[in-house]
């Protein structure tokens, strides 16, 4: 099944077609992982993105239920060199090239991934589309041309009705603006018991269930499409505890004066070496975003910068001075990926025994 890549530059990559029999079009990026390709599928931060793998195979040990980020995963496509003919593993339960079937998920394979993502890193990401052979390139063309990327992506991911998941410990809200459910797995690992909420959710939502801390997820698109999630923080920040992860990072720099800027490729990938500013400390984390934080636009007053991008200096964390809330551009839940970071979970499930205790004094 020949298919092809258009970019909207003009370039046009010709490989082979697995998955979904659709077309699609969407924002091309890419990522670094070596493993976590289900992981990065179903990763509701690429809603609306065609996903290109750098390692150059990719499939080889199936799919399973157990690594799901999302039920509904709302990628619009993959691009890899090379998809494994043969997968094995004790926990498969599906081929990758099936599961992105029944996902309705196209694919190419076959087309050099090395060239297309030097090109990425070049010009940036792009917008491109994933056609069939017998398709009019000139039309495809003029479609791809006329296409506008959405970056107000949450309502399309985020949960439409609160769902608990329960534990015996503290209470903890979880927003949701496109969630991964390896941060469900963290918070249980240690007891919460969770409450998700949607990412419309307003601070007298969240005070009405008497939590000890709250979360603000992950998910796509830019921050600033969230005028209401801003003003939610400003109020919560100042009556909880408060974590925000990746888009809740830029969220939670938002409410606090500073300002955000779309990246010109991204970070994406399980791989980038962060510093923790305090100590020196270096971790690798698992990162999946296009908009970051002006560094210049932090006021220093009211938030400390906790940890740095190594390779362009991208802030990565943020502490605030006056309240228990802090934040990270990284996913310490980091499913796949280096663990150096899941500590912050501990670190937040301090803060949440700090404040009770003092509530109780």
């Amino acid at each position: 099944m020949e298919r092809y890549l258009l970019l909207e530059d003009g370039t046009i990559f010709k490989g082979e077609g697995f998955g979904a029999p659709s077309t699609t079009s969407g924002e091309v990026v890419f990522t670094t992982g070596m493993t976590g390709y289900q992981e990065a599928v179903t990763d509701q931060s690429y809603s609306n993105q065609i996903l290109v793998f750098t390692n150059p195979l990719i499939g080889n040990y199936g799919v399973n239920f157990d690594d799901y980020e999302s039920i509904e995963p709302t990628c619009k496509g993959v691009i890899c060199h090379e998809v494994a003919r043969v997968s094995s593993s004790w926990r498969q339960q599906s081929t990758f090239a099936d599961f992105l079937e029944q996902m309705d998920i196209p694919g190419i394979t076959g087309i050099d991934t090395r060239a297309l993502t030097k090109k990425l890193r070049s010009r940036g990401t792009m917008k491109g589309s994933i056609v069939d052979a017998k398709t009019d390139l000139d039309h495809a063309f003029d479609q791809l041309n006329a296409m506008v990327i959405n970056h107000n992506l949450v309502q399309q991911v985020s949960t439409s009705k609160a769902y608990p998941n329960p534990g015996d410990k503290r209470n903890v809200v979880v927003v949701d603006y496109g969630l991964k459910h390896s941060i469900l797995r963290e918070l249980a690992k240690r007891g919460c018991n969770t409450i998700v909420l949607p990412y419309t959710a307003t601070a007298e939502d969240i005070f009405k269930l008497h939590p000890d801390g709250v979360l603000l997820s992950n998910g796509p698109g830019d921050p600033k499409s969230l005028t209401h999630a801003i003003e939610m923080i400003r109020e919560v920040e100042q009556q909880l505890p408060l974590f925000g992860i990746c888009l809740g990072h830029q969220l939670f720099a938002l409410a606090n004066g500073a300002d955000t800027y779309k990246m010109k490729f991204g970070h994406r990938g399980f791989n980038h070496p962060v510093k923790e500013v305090a100590t020196g400390r270096i971790c690798f984390t698992s990162q999946n975003h296009g908009f970051a934080v002006y560094p210049d636009s932090i006021d220093s007053k009211r938030l400390n910068v906790t940890y740095r991008e190594i390779n362009d200096d991208t802030v990565e964390g943020l502490r605030h001075k006056d309240y228990p809330a802090f934040s990270v551009q990284f996913h310490p839940d980091a499913a796949p990926g280096p663990h150096d970071a899941d500590d912050l979970f501990d670190d937040f499930m301090h803060m949440i025994d700090v404040r009770k205790d003092e509530k109780n004094a």
